[in-house]
């Protein structure tokens, strides 16, 4: 007998602390849980900047002509939201205050929302000069995306707990992966009344940022038993204005027929996203 207690301590000491106070709600608990979500992005201020600079020679000779400079205000495009079903993945720990039905506790999830929105065939004003020469000019491009692919989130909470369930409201530090994408972008120039293809081959860009945010969530569990529950939330979580920095180089031997271009092409696009989740999880309580 004293052989078969030592072996049941350890599950003991693994299972939840329940108290009659709470019902089925452990006193504490450590706990994982799996389920899916329901989200709305919203891609708000989208902005897209280009600048062009070059050079131009002279396709017989190779001899230097003259230097341009090209490039305006940024665009602000209108990204319409998205919504869509993704997993989610939590797990937390929460204790009640002594002799309380008050409790404390922090969750940690992740939700792999893949939500993307995306603008076709736009222009991107600008204004420069090509040696003495002013001109008026724009960037095309025939495509650009934003795409929120996955967030984490770290949540203290206070809750309340009843016979069979507690209600909790938090606010904590999100990380969110952004990625934009600009596809098939050419700059021309109007010089002298002739629109000039400056930049030759469409490019395209790319950036990939993990980006600090913030989120608050409110929700209520219901407990099946004193190990299994089942978690409802909603959160309302938001990235910073960030800001992606983009360049590359061209060599343009196929536009005007007697100059040869070369340059950098330099731009940026800043943006911020709002989420709003429904949620819904099984977890286990330990």
């Amino acid at each position: 007998m004293k052989k078969l207690s030592l072996l049941l301590l350890p599950l003991a000491l693994c299972a939840p602390s329940i108290t009659s106070a709470q019902g089925l709600v452990p006193n504490s608990a450590f706990y994982l849980g799996l389920g899916a979500s329901w989200n709305s992005t919203s891609f708000n201020n989208q902005n897209i900047e280009a600048t062009g600079l070059s050079d131009a020679y002279d396709k017989t000779t190779g001899a230097y002509m003259s230097s341009g400079t090209a490039g305006g205000p940024p665009v602000n495009l209108n990204m319409p939201s998205q919504t869509g079903f993704a997993p989610t993945l939590q797990a937390g720990y929460f204790k009640h205050f002594q002799d309380s039905k008050w409790l404390w506790g922090a969750k940690f999830s992740y939700n792999g929302l893949d939500l993307s929105s995306k603008t076709d065939n736009f222009l991107i004003p600008q204004y420069g000069s090509y040696g003495a020469t002013s001109f008026t000019g724009n960037a095309t491009v025939r495509t650009f995306k934003t795409n929120v692919s996955h967030q984490f989130a770290l949540m203290p909470f206070i809750g309340h707990s009843f016979d069979r369930s507690f209600v909790y409201a938090g606010a904590g530090p999100t990380l969110t992966q952004l990625n934009t994408n600009i596809d098939n972008l050419v700059g021309f120039a109007d010089i002298k009344g002739n629109r000039t293809d400056i930049s030759g081959t469409p490019q395209n860009f790319s950036s990939s940022q993990w980006v600090v945010g913030g989120a608050v969530t409110v929700g209520a569990t219901y407990f099946l038993d004193a190990s299994w529950f089942i978690d409802l939330n909603y959160n309302f979580a938001m990235t910073p204005n960030q800001t992606a920095n983009y360049s590359s180089t061209f060599n343009n031997t196929n536009g005007n027929t007697n100059v040869n271009y070369s340059g950098s092409l330099i731009g940026s696009t800043s943006a911020k996203t709002t989420t709003q989740t429904i949620s819904l999880s099984i977890n286990r309580a330990f």
